[in-house]
């Protein structure tokens, strides 16, 4: 237990608190239990030590360790919380818990062995809590971290901080919410940088070299991470990375199936199965038709990249209009529900109607539908229906 007080010191003593995300002020971190999911890359790790350094300095009340680490071959997690606990230690922040071999079982004995104890644990997007061996959804608090919207991005790069903006706000008062902004920070300035390189917040240690490290992250996933999935064989890796690169090279796409099973060898089922992984490896978005239930096993009407980063450094060649109705999907996710309406792109938690493009589109083909609006590239600010599609960046 030394060594790892040790690097949770260290770590603690090089954290910086001068950008954080909104996600820490709103997690109820009075909780006995909290989970903190994410992609890979989101920043989770940092939050957490934020947390921790803010919440009890150096004292020997809190410990970080990330569960990955080499110490765990040889020691369970149960015996370092036994005597972590025994030692005064009230708050345990742990790292990386998917890759711990029975994580939820030990962290649900712990729970119901220290009441005194608090743990706050993060994990890959691909933990899905109901699907452990033990529930623990009953028992935690559930929270997932994004990448960072371009509102966050303008603060880390512009040094304007700026509040969340509510969606009601947006479409009520966007001509006078845009206008203020663009006072201060010219959105055009940074908005062409963040589409590129602005999602992940590692961009930070340089990004020069963004592009290869993201690929990386994407393999990773593709290759490792995905095997913590139960029932998962790790020798269908190579099939999912083609996959990937096939929406990566057509997004937004429309799946034919029975043409991208043959295409890549796999049995229809397997192939939605896939689909399923990876958006819960938040490498795409899935999109259903509005009003339908979903089902593990029911294709998507359409598919997205994640992010418009991930477009950048994977697909042969980046189309503005995909960009555009990504960046979309990627703002407003977390907070609102996104379906496939009959007309328009987006349909955002079963009222408001988005149809996306560019600066000169119209709104004929939205044009009966109530509550509807238009998200477009390349105006500052808008009129009536006509709202910047940047200024969506600011939802969350």
């Amino acid at each position: 237990m030394d060594r790892l007080r040790e690097k949770s010191d260290r770590l603690l003593g090089s954290v910086q608190l001068d950008f954080q995300r909104d996600l820490l002020r709103e997690i109820k971190w009075d909780w006995r239990l909290i989970s903190l999911l994410g992609a890979r890359g989101v920043g989770k790790t940092t939050l957490l030590l934020q947390r921790m350094k803010m919440a009890h300095g150096m004292d020997r009340t809190a410990l970080y360790a990330t569960l990955d680490d080499i110490y765990f071959t040889d020691n369970r997690l149960a015996d370092l919380a036994d005597t972590f606990f025994k030692t005064g230690g009230r708050v345990l922040y742990l790292d990386e818990v998917h890759k711990y071999p029975s994580w939820a079982r030990e962290i649900k004995n712990l729970y119901d062995t220290y009441p005194e104890l608090r743990i706050v644990f993060t994990g890959s997007s691909i933990v899905e809590l109901l699907k452990q061996e033990v529930d623990l959804s009953r028992r935690a608090l559930l929270y997932e971290l994004h990448g960072l919207s371009f509102r966050e991005y303008l603060q880390l790069k512009a040094g304007e901080k700026y509040g969340i903006i509510d969606l009601k706000d947006l479409l009520q008062h966007h001509r006078e919410l845009a206008a203020e902004i663009v006072k201060r920070t010219p959105p055009f300035e940074y908005f062409g940088g963040y589409l590129e390189y602005g999602y992940y917040p590692f961009f930070l240690e340089g990004e020069a070299f963004y592009k290869e490290r993201l690929e990386q992250s994407v393999r990773l996933v593709i290759e490792s991470d995905l095997d913590f999935i139960p029932g998962y064989d790790p020798r269908n890796a190579r099939k999912i990375y083609q996959l990937f690169y096939i929406l990566a090279s057509n997004v937004p796409f429309k799946p034919n199936v029975s043409k991208l099973s043959d295409k890549i060898g796999v049995h229809r089922n397997t192939l939605v199965q896939y689909l399923h992984h990876l958006q819960r490896a938040r490498l795409i978005n899935t999109l259903y038709p509005a009003g339908h239930s979903i089902s593990t096993l029911q294709k998507p009407e359409k598919i997205f990249l994640q992010n418009t980063n991930i477009a950048y450094a994977i697909a042969p060649q980046v189309d503005p209009g995909s960009l555009r109705e990504t960046f979309l999907f990627t703002q407003l996710q977390g907070r609102h529900h996104l379906s496939l309406p009959k007309r328009g792109d987006f349909l955002i938690d079963d009222t408001v109607t988005l149809e996306v493009g560019g600066a000169g589109k119209r709104k004929s083909q939205i044009r009966e539908v109530p509550n509807a609006y238009l998200a477009l590239d390349g105006i500052e600010t808008g009129e009536d229906s006509r709202i910047p599609l940047w200024l969506f960046g600011f939802c969350r």
